[in-house]
């Protein structure tokens, strides 16, 4: 399953903060069982995204949990825009045959 997470610093972040939460991102390493597709930062400076890849929901917990003492967090999961897309079709379908 794919899962898009987004981060933004916590409002209180301050400059020691800031150092604190690259100093834990230098030492941290996905698990084996989840490959993070894209990392992406924001052009505002003002946080990002990862694309990520698992079948264990909580190994992204697990991440979430590591980083959030520094940023708010949002965790989607989501389909790639064919399959979206051919459920919405088969939805529509459906609800014409009503």
């Amino acid at each position: 399953m794919k899962y898009v997470v987004s981060w933004q610093p916590r409002s209180t972040e301050t400059e020691e903060v800031q150092a604190r939460s690259l100093q834990v991102f230098s030492n941290w390493s996905p698990s084996e069982s989840t490959t993070y597709l894209q990392f992406l930062g924001r052009i505002d400076g003002s946080g990002g995204f990862a694309v990520v890849e698992t079948d264990d929901p909580a190994l992204i917990a697990r991440d979430v949990a590591i980083f959030s003492a520094f940023f708010d967090m949002n965790v989607y999961p989501v389909l790639d825009i064919e399959e979206a897309a051919r459920i919405g079709g088969a939805a529509v379908e459906f609800r014409q045959s009503v």
